[in-house]
């Protein structure tokens, strides 16, 4: 093999966000962690954002709005729960193909999981569009803030099919190694949200302030227009996996396969995003101010600490190419260093945290009731941030080698078994309140890291075929 050319930082952060054609099998580690993270962090600020724009803009509707905007999330989380463990199963079988060099099988894989995405979202739809009331109502709301937000709610998850397929799609690219393409995907999506959201909510000339409903027609339009540029991405040779006429037939056997893969990785998604709504559910007993003040840490959280999940989504990459040519160690290595990197970005998140929390809940809410709760949320939660760091990437590692089962015993583990019961105790019995809940869930962070990393270092997961 010819050495590799040399390049330098600015070289390689312009390659990574122009994209193109790379073999990150044969460059050194820290480079494609580099051209793999960079754009796959883009693409999970992006995904975040999505949240923080809604959240800023409906918080000027007032308290109520922001705390149905937190439960009908609460309750699209279940979807994305879905979408993720699919995309999980999706990006390790596209990546191992690739690593293989077999770009027809690639394809195949790629048409199969957007038809069993199709599948699933059209079920979730029907019933979100017609049960958004009972659904609010289960999740803890009241019966005026429940008919409150039914439309929101109806309209939010009776499009789920734009969060299934860019979800899905955008997995195809990772696992193809053209992260790029995800990144600019979000972008289009997240550029016409931005636009769009406060003509929507509050009025502009002849178009009428729709108000809460504004932002979800809004996200729906963005997503939408984002799911179509990836459709044009894959037919028109842009992305390694390209699909062609012939590939638009379903293939049982592959989507069987593929659904083998991602069956377990729903489930681990759903055990995490069942624990979310728990929390929630334990949150709603205190009233809206704590919902609107836990919507609004969380969109924070989400939005800062989803560039964390691109670096795992990059060494899930490495780890799904690099067992495709047979080569384990090297695929360990890059988890590790991947790791480190995380480490370091964590924990000067947890820093900003500790001493910003005032003025980043202030950009998002006036109310100085869900600002307090908000911004002890963000301290509380930083805490663990630097532990956490290992845990996730571990975590996914393991779903980028196509071992679904080992996370998801660790996901009911953790959040199960320990948070859920901890934050409820802390919580009600223990007279904490709301804030009960925000140490259940840093301590059930810290202990995600301990058990992930135990795991990965037995090393079962480098034999695991897919």
């Amino acid at each position: 093999m010819a050495p590799e050319a040399p390049t330098s930082f600015w070289g390689d952060v312009r390659s990574a966000i122009r994209g193109g054609r790379q073999d990150y099998t044969s460059i050194t580690i820290d480079r494609a962690i580099m051209l793999l993270a960079i754009p796959m962090v883009l693409e999970m600020s992006m995904q975040s954002l999505f949240g923080v724009v809604d959240v800023y803009f409906v918080s000027r509707l007032g308290s109520n709005p922001v705390a149905i905007l937190g439960l009908a999330d609460s309750l699209l989380a279940l979807v994305f729960a879905l979408a993720m463990g699919l995309s999980m199963g999706t990006a390790a079988m596209v990546a191992r193909r690739i690593g293989e060099g077999n770009l027809e099988a690639a394809a195949v894989a790629a048409v199969q999981a957007i038809g069993l995405g199709v599948l699933v979202a059209v079920p979730c739809g029907l019933l979100g569009s017609l049960f958004p009331v009972p659904a609010l109502r289960l999740m803890g709301a009241s019966q005026a803030l429940a008919a409150e937000g039914s439309t929101y709610t109806a309209i939010l998850l009776g499009s789920n099919i734009t969060v299934m397929l860019l979800f899905l799609i955008n997995s195809v690219f990772r696992g193809a190694g053209d992260a790029a393409l995800a990144m600019r995907a979000l972008w289009l999506a997240n550029g016409i949200n931005i636009v769009l959201d406060p003509i929507l909510i509050f009025g502009l000339g002849p178009i009428p302030a729709l108000g809460l409903e504004g932002a979800a027609v809004a996200t729906t339009i963005g997503r939408a227009t984002g799911v179509l540029y990836q459709l044009r991405k894959l037919s028109d040779g842009s992305s390694r996996v390209k699909i062609n006429r012939h590939h638009w037939q379903l293939q049982w056997a592959t989507m069987l396969r593929l659904a083998r893969v991602s069956g377990i990785g729903i489930l681990q998604y759903m055990i995490s995003t069942a624990s979310f709504m728990g929390l929630v559910r334990i949150l709603a007993v205190f009233g809206d101010v704590a919902l609107a003040g836990y919507t609004v840490a969380v969109r924070i959280i989400i939005f800062i600490l989803l560039p964390a999940w691109g670096m795992g989504n990059a060494a899930a990459t490495l780890v799904g190419q690099n067992l495709g040519i047979g080569d384990p160690e090297r695929a360990k290595r890059s988890v590790w260093r991947t790791a480190y990197c995380n480490v370091a970005f964590l924990g000067s998140v947890a820093v900003i945290f500790q001493l910003f929390a005032e003025p980043l809940v202030g950009f998002f809410t006036q109310e100085q009731a869900v600002a307090d709760l908000a911004a002890e949320c963000l301290r509380i939660s930083s805490y663990s941030y630097v532990f956490w760091a290992f845990g996730m990437i571990m975590v996914l590692a393991f779903n980028g080698a196509g071992d679904t089962t080992t996370p998801t015993w660790i996901n009911f583990l953790v959040y199960w078994l320990f948070q859920l019961p901890l934050a409820y105790l802390l919580a009600h019995p223990w007279g904490y309140g709301p804030q009960g809940v925000f140490i259940a869930v840093t301590c059930s962070q810290t202990l995600l890291a301990v058990v992930g990393t135990i795991a990965f270092r037995r090393g079962s997961w480098m034999s695991r075929k897919i």
